[in-house]
């Protein structure tokens, strides 16, 4: 298990790369796990859909996909692949004269759906084609559009097996035009059926595999069942890059994946991690209020910091005491800690204020630079505050031992 996620030791698959002139990517071979997301935009529209590609490289996407279904498509793929921040991968699902014509407009990788290019001499010179061009393709099996042989042989429904064969009858085609550059998805909107896919197909293949629950929907249902799948394969560690398909602005589907790897440990902090507690009888202020306030005014800042919100003095700088910066309230006071350590005591209405110059100034000289202008007298008015709650409200602030003394009564009456 690796020491700083709880997930297993990452599968061994092959690497393949997404050749960018400035923001080369590699997928597979041990390299960090990529985010990618799909563009909404007409991709005719070279302006509109730039600046959604730079919109999804600035929430934390390193891979964009953006649709190829027609000419006008193709043609603006030719003027966008040249100006883009990140690799760029044409969707391309009914037409293989559409995959072509992206292969000639430069993308760095295409996305094929075997359910819907069927006739095998269209698959190998698409292949072919990739292969002389150094260009990834992705098999994107879907259990929405399996081919209807599969359907049939496997009793009218989607299987995880009818899903893993498809990608393999794909790679078979693949393999008579000597093409191995490939990485494969085997997505579904039933988060088991997707699990169970993902794992069977870990166990015949080498190629890097991309996550992602199809048609998740609208957050915060389409969140919760995407981090369920994805979350869950990563942690077994089978899974080389990821997108979260939510019916939402893209920009979402990246912040979502950057930080789920984050989270799991699977990528270095980019940004802000704020924590904050769920509140309690004991809580000083409106702790969601100061914590929303805090997570918009510290985004902003696009510091890698993790930053914790506690509602109250008495257990909040300790349960808090690994975040690098954390304000906690009492008395009609922040209380600001870095690692643990108050540094200075604000009042209740600045600790927004107090938490983004703090920040500041650890991004500028360090946690250790930063503790140099603690407040020597800070420490000791936060253990009178302490104190004084701990003597107004007692140890239990939520009458849990008064509770569950009712509970018994009302058992035992019974």
């Amino acid at each position: 298990m690796n020491e700083t996620a709880a997930v297993a030791e990452r599968r061994p698959t092959r690497a393949l790369l997404l050749n960018h002139r400035s923001h080369p990517v590699t997928v597979g071979g041990g390299a960090p796990v990529s985010v990618q997301s799909m563009t909404t935009t007409k991709t005719a529209d070279v302006e509109g859909t730039l600046q959604q590609i730079y919109a999804l490289y600035g929430a934390g996407a390193d891979i964009v996909r953006c649709t190829c279904n027609d000419a006008d498509a193709a043609a603006g793929l030719a003027h966008i692949v040249p100006r883009a921040p990140v690799p760029i991968v044409a969707d391309v699902h009914n037409s293989h004269r559409m995959a072509l014509a992206a292969l000639e407009a430069g993308v760095h990788c295409l996305r094929l759906n075997p359910g819907n290019i069927r006739r095998p001499e269209h698959i190998k010179l698409i292949a072919s084609e990739a292969r002389d061009r150094g260009v990834p393709i992705r098999i994107g099996v879907n259990g929405g559009s399996l081919d209807e042989s599969l359907y049939r042989k496997y009793g009218g429904r989607v299987t995880p097996e009818a899903m893993v064969e498809s990608a393999q009858m794909e790679l078979a085609y693949f393999a008579e035009v000597g093409f191995d550059q490939v990485k494969i998805s085997v997505k579904a909107s039933s988060v088991p059926l997707m699990i169970e896919a993902y794992r069977q197909l870990s166990e015949v293949t080498d190629h890097p595999l991309h996550l992602g629950v199809t048609e998740a929907g609208p957050p915060p249902a389409g969140l919760i069942k995407a981090t369920a799948g994805i979350a869950a394969l990563l942690a077994e560690g089978i899974g080389d890059t990821i997108r979260y398909s939510l019916t939402a602005d893209p920009v979402e589907e990246a912040k979502a994946g950057r930080q789920l790897l984050e989270a799991m440990g699977l990528r270095e902090r980019k940004g802000l991690d704020l924590i904050a507690c769920p509140s309690c009888g004991r809580a000083e202020v409106d702790v969601i209020q100061v914590a929303n306030d805090a997570q918009v005014a510290l985004e902003e800042l696009k510091i890698p910091i993790q930053v914790a919100v506690m509602g109250c003095v008495v257990n909040g700088p300790g349960e808090a005491r690994d975040a690098d910066l954390g304000i906690a309230a009492g008395r009609q006071k922040g209380h600001l800690f870095v690692k643990g350590q108050v540094v200075k005591v604000v009042p209740e209405g600045a600790m927004v204020e107090a938490l983004v110059e703090w920040a500041n100034r650890i991004n500028d000289e360090g946690i250790e630079g930063a503790l140099t202008h603690a407040d020597a007298k800070a420490q000791a008015e936060a253990d009178a505050d302490r104190a004084a709650l701990l003597d107004d409200k007692g140890a239990d602030a939520n009458h849990s031992e008064q509770t569950v003394e009712l509970i018994r009564r009302h058992l035992a009456e019974n």
